[in-house]
């Protein structure tokens, strides 16, 4: 799939948390911000680096992790646009709290803390904005432990490949990535979600193309995940 901002003219529209904002600010917030490019496979930044920058996702998308001792990955969340991530280090000065690597070949803007706290004070609402987007953040988690205590891997596979699928009305949804990945984000191992995938596929609910996988079948994997 390939995500991205609606070509408007402003690099934040659709930024909830840009959205209040006067048209002038908008465009000093634009200029202020660095844009940057990210390659497949590369890393945005790694766990207990400095938290010096909010970054804007403006096309593809990045995946965060957190990384064991052992060198397993569990992969929190998959941002896209026009979601943004580093939030969290911004609000209390601390180190990343978890790594980013981009799964698609990515754009976005990068905006210093300095510049973005410069905002804040002459724009307190934007606060709100942030705050719902933490609350978000803490949401997914509580979610996904529960789906840890209540889903069987399959059903954590099913709800990984809906959630990865987003808005899309389309018949067929094909999600950049592979199975080693999904397997980190599932909290599974690579043969057992291989085997979850094999039997969606025998069901007519997916295929895989390579390093691809096709969705066919939104509403099947919705309720193999128990999901409304």
């Amino acid at each position: 799939m390939d995500h991205r901002l609606p070509d408007s003219g402003d690099a934040l529209t659709g930024v909830e948390m840009f959205a209040g904002l006067e048209p002038d600010v908008r465009q000093r917030v634009i200029a202020t911000a660095v844009p940057r490019h990210y390659r497949k496979g590369q890393i945005l930044f790694v766990e207990h680096d400095p938290g010096d920058s909010l970054i804007i996702m403006k096309r593809g998308a990045v995946a965060v992790f957190r990384t064991a001792p052992t060198g397993e990955r569990a992969v929190l969340t998959v941002v896209r646009p026009p979601d943004v991530l580093g939030e969290v280090s911004l609000l209390d000065a601390s180190t990343r709290s978890a790594s980013a690597e981009a799964i698609e070949d990515s754009q976005a803007l990068s905006l210093s803390r300095a510049a973005f706290m410069d905002l804040v004070h002459s724009n307190p609402r934007i606060l709100d904005a942030v705050m719902r987007s933490v609350g978000g953040l803490i949401r997914r988690l509580t979610e996904q432990n529960a789906d840890h205590v209540f889903l069987d891997l399959p059903g954590r596979v099913a709800k990984t490949l809906v959630r990865l699928s987003g808005e899309s009305q389309a018949p067929m949804i094909t999600i950049e990535l592979n199975q080693s990945q999904l397997a980190e984000m599932a909290g599974g191992s690579r043969q057992s979600v291989n085997q979850a995938i094999g039997s969606f596929a025998n069901r007519g609910w997916l295929r895989t193309e390579g390093r691809r996988i096709v969705v066919t079948d939104v509403q099947a994997l919705k309720r193999r995940a128990g999901m409304n």
